[in-house]
């Protein structure tokens, strides 16, 4: 991943996010060391105070836990929270914005339901 310094998104939430692809990849699994802030200021050209507050984000999300002097380790159970945590929030917020922009554009709760069906995306 190239961390998008065009994007609105503050560069500690990418790394956060990027954390967390690794981790529903299972890149990284239950209990496994992580990268430290060191090592991704390294890996994506970023300064370490950045790195760690996106680890902290990770920390408070429960997604990851520290062992003092050993560095961040994956919780127990993280590839399910994450899922969890974005079927919640992310997909709430994606489904509430279609479900305003077709009431903008006057398409009905039917015509959206057989837009969805017509997607060429399986589920």
């Amino acid at each position: 991943m190239i961390i998008n310094t065009d994007s609105t998104k503050p560069i500690y939430v990418q790394i956060a996010e990027w954390l967390e692809n690794e981790i529903i990849a299972e890149r990284f699994t239950d209990d496994e060391k992580v990268y430290s802030q060191y090592q991704l200021a390294e890996l994506f050209n970023i300064n370490p105070a950045t790195a760690a507050k996106g680890l902290t984000i990770l920390v408070e999300d429960k997604i990851l836990y520290k062992k003092r002097g050993l560095g961040m380790f994956v919780a127990p159970e993280a590839k399910m929270m994450i899922l969890e945590k974005r079927r919640s929030q992310t997909l709430t917020k994606m489904v509430t914005d279609i479900v305003l922009e077709a009431k903008r554009l006057s398409v009905t709760k039917a015509e959206l339901i057989q837009l969805i069906h017509n997607c060429e995306v399986e589920i």
